[in-house]
Order: structure tokens, then sequence, then C-alpha cells
């Protein structure tokens, strides 16, 4: 029986910190048994991951898969490029947005979707310095207010 319904796998918070994410896209990834065997073990990261289009092609890069124990010669390298599976429409418009304004797609977060290995990929802008200085005093004075709140209330 497979399983139904979605699972998350990993996210990428600190692609949140550092990136307005303008808009959100799902797409498949391409992958060899030994890897699927080691993300559901929870072995991923995508902390320094990032995507690219080469010759009409999605991939995301610099996304780290643990090696699988028990997966002897059928293991491939941990860091190597893996293909994401979009529609081709999607790719070239993409692509265009990426080349006009000059934002960056970036892998927000990996999941399970009807036991189908998905990817989560957010249309960014990167943030300046005081943007990152403003979000932290936005959560720092919303976490101020809420103990006040849980101090008055008692």
């Amino acid at each position: 029986m497979r399983s139904k319904g979605t699972k998350s796998i990993a996210e990428n918070r600190k692609a949140r910190h550092d990136y307005f994410v303008l808009e959100s896209f799902e797409a498949g990834i391409e992958l060899v048994g030994t890897e699927v065997k080691s993300i559901r073990q929870g072995g991923v990261n995508l902390k320094d991951s990032w995507c690219s289009i080469d010759k009409g092609e999605l991939f995301v890069k610099g996304m780290h898969i643990s090696p699988y124990e028990k997966g002897n010669i059928f293991n491939r390298d941990p860091l190597r490029v893996r293909r994401l599976l979009m529609h081709r429409r999607e790719i070239n418009k993409l692509y265009g947005t990426l080349k006009q304004d000059g934002l960056s797609l970036i892998p927000l977060s990996l999941y399970f979707k009807d036991s189908k290995v998905k990817m989560q990929l957010g249309l960014c802008k990167g943030k300046k310095l005081y943007d990152k200085r403003d979000d932290a005093a936005k959560r720092d004075a919303k976490r101020e207010i809420d103990r006040s709140l849980k101090t008055h209330n008692r």
C-alpha cells in the first residue's frame, strides 16, 4: 500500500532568511534508488543549494544527499548535479523571468507527495543586510509582546 498525502523531508530555513520569496513552484526530482533510501532516512541537506537552467533543462546544484549505508557500489556522489522535472513551458517561463529580473531560483523544501519525492522551488530576490536586521527586529518585538502578554495574563 502506497502512502497518500505529503510528508516533509527537509526545509531550507537559510533561504527564507537570505531571500524574499516572490513565487513558489513544485518540481519532481530525478534520483537513483539509493538516494531515495537515504532521503527516507533523512540524510539530505538543502542549505547551500541553488537551481540553474542549462539548455532548457532545470538542475539543482549543491544539494547534499548522504550516501546510503547499505548501498555499497550503487551509491552516487553526494553533491552530484540532479535534474528537476517540470513542464517545458514552465521552465521557459522561469528562464525568462530569471534573465530579465535578475532573480534566483532556490530550493525551499523537499517532501514526499504520494511516495514521489518533490521539491518546492522559490523564485527569490536577495535580501540586503538592512532587510535582515529589520526582520530580526520585528521577530524580537513580537517575541517581547508575546512574553509580556503571557506574564500579564497570569
